[in-house]
């Protein structure tokens, strides 16, 4: 099968080798860039639990300061192997999702045994933060990093993809699906995937494509992505 992935090469290149490995032709395109903030370091030792809701947030935070002790909420796998790879140790993880997220610090953590810090981006598709202080919870939010979509892509790209359109197209966040369309629009491909199954990330993701029109849609948690390639 021929797939396509959009996330960042350094965010997917593990999954670019294993599905070559697995006899497929794999085509990367990513469809946003992510780049650093400059924040202003607070005072960790003021907060008794961590929030991630994108690995990103963790790759673009200086943890050397941070107890890495502290309770570690992280919304998926992915960011969770982020989280251990950073040294922290007391992780609890959600399934991919942010509801599911907020469950599990409702259960985990006392809010009355101190504040929270939420790492993430620029732009959010959900406001963890403002759901947890509705509750009663003590949070500060820290802003670490922002996305770009990608604008201009090779000439020669194009011109392979549409030759030979992907199988599966993998997207993994609401801004991706935007970049995505945006882009397939601009280069007039939006009539080409009628034989394509699209594997998103979440509902928010799917719904931005959806007037493209699809072989199936299909929603995914992260590490699932060779167990889809048997379901269609």
């Amino acid at each position: 099968m021929h797939i396509l992935l959009t996330r960042p090469l350094d965010d997917c290149k593990e999954l670019i080798l294993r599905f070559k490995s697995l006899g497929h032709k794999v085509s990367h395109l990513p469809v946003i860039n992510v780049d650093p903030i400059v924040y202003n370091e607070p005072n960790y030792n003021e907060f008794k639990g961590i929030i991630f809701t994108s690995a990103n947030a963790i790759k673009n935070l200086n943890t050397s300061k941070i107890n890495k002790n502290l309770k570690c909420f992280c919304v998926g796998s992915s960011t969770e192997k982020i989280a251990k790879k950073s040294g922290f140790q007391n992780i609890f993880c959600a399934e991919g999702n942010v509801n599911n997220l907020k469950e599990i610090i409702i259960q985990n953590f006392d809010k009355k045994n101190g504040s929270l810090i939420y790492i993430c981006g620029e732009i959010v598709s959900y406001n963890l933060d403002k759901d947890l202080i509705l509750e009663g919870y003590s949070i500060t939010r820290l802003v670490n990093y922002k996305v770009k979509p990608t604008e201009e892509i090779r000439g020669e790209f194009i011109k392979d993809l549409k030759l030979l359109i992907p199988d599966i197209v993998f997207i993994y966040s609401e801004n991706s699906a935007r970049s995505f369309l945006n882009i397939l629009k601009k280069y007039d491909l939006q009539d080409e995937w009628m034989e394509t199954n699209l594997m998103c990330l979440g509902e928010r993701a799917s719904s931005v494509l959806n007037e493209i029109k699809w072989k199936k849609i299909f929603l995914f948690n992260p590490g699932e992505e060779e167990f889809l390639l048997y379901k269609i």
